[in-house]
């Protein structure tokens, strides 16, 4: 059974540093591709930040340079350091990991945690 369990959400000010982690079970992140999406209040949940089993990171040109995405495969938990937060950066945050299927991560198998609140005033 997969589970994604976020943690480290806050309220913070402007020019803030908080760090979110996601902790995983029923599987082993080094073999699945994970990513951080954020849904801000009436938007879509968009991909904010990705890694795969490289790990090679990806970001959203939204946080590029601010956000760090990494991965602690001991752990089995993957990390977003957000630096220099933003009020536009306030959303919920939701970890996912997408299987893989012969060999490419696939959408369809995408799993989700509950999500994490970051509040940016």
């Amino acid at each position: 059974h997969v589970q994604l369990v976020e943690s480290g959400g806050d309220s913070v000010q402007a020019g803030g540093s908080l760090r979110l982690s996601c902790a995983g079970s029923g599987f082993t992140i080094s073999s699945v591709c994970m990513g951080w999406f954020r849904q801000a209040p009436g938007k879509e949940r968009d991909r904010i930040a990705s890694i795969d089993s490289v790990p090679r990171p990806t970001y959203a040109d939204s946080v590029s340079g601010r956000f760090t995405i990494s991965k602690d495969n001991a752990k089995n938990t993957l990390y977003l350091q957000m630096n220099d937060l933003k009020p536009e950066d306030t959303a919920m945050y939701y970890c996912a990991a997408d299987r893989r299927v012969f060999g490419t991560c696939r959408e369809y198998t995408r799993s989700w945690g509950q999500g994490t609140q970051v509040t940016v005033s």
